[in-house]
């Protein structure tokens, strides 16, 4: 299956188990992978026949920015929730990486990467 990757969609969002953590809010990254037939688009060359990734960013950053989870692993099944029902992909993985932790040490980030098909139940 063809891909359209979108890598490091970034924001400030409020997601934390602490009330804390979610009034201060945090950097977050997220990474989006979208399984669809890009043929059509590929010989059409139009936009009307492929998935507007600006679109995708959009709904990502909207979401990050203005909705509140404990768990990234909740902030990320309502993303894939809503690219599998606002847009005709046939698959999501998405990686949510959250680059400001509450947490002592030296990492780069902790994140969570799920994958959602279309079709299947799962809870967002």
């Amino acid at each position: 299956m063809d891909k359209i990757i979108i890598k490091g969609v970034r924001f400030y969002g409020w997601c934390g188990v602490s009330e804390e953590e979610r009034k201060l809010g945090g950097r977050y990254s997220v990474d989006v992978e979208m399984a669809c037939d890009l043929t059509l688009p590929g010989r059409s060359d139009d936009l009307a026949d492929t998935i507007d990734y600006s679109e995708v960013y959009k709904l990502v950053r909207e979401i990050g920015e203005k909705e509140s989870f404990h768990l990234i692993e909740a902030l990320a099944g309502r993303m894939a929730g809503a690219i599998l029902e606002h847009f005709p992909v046939e698959e999501v993985v998405l990686r949510v990486k959250k680059l400001t932790p509450p947490m002592a040490g030296l990492f780069d980030y902790v994140g969570v990467e799920i994958r959602r098909t279309k079709g299947k139940p799962s809870e967002f």
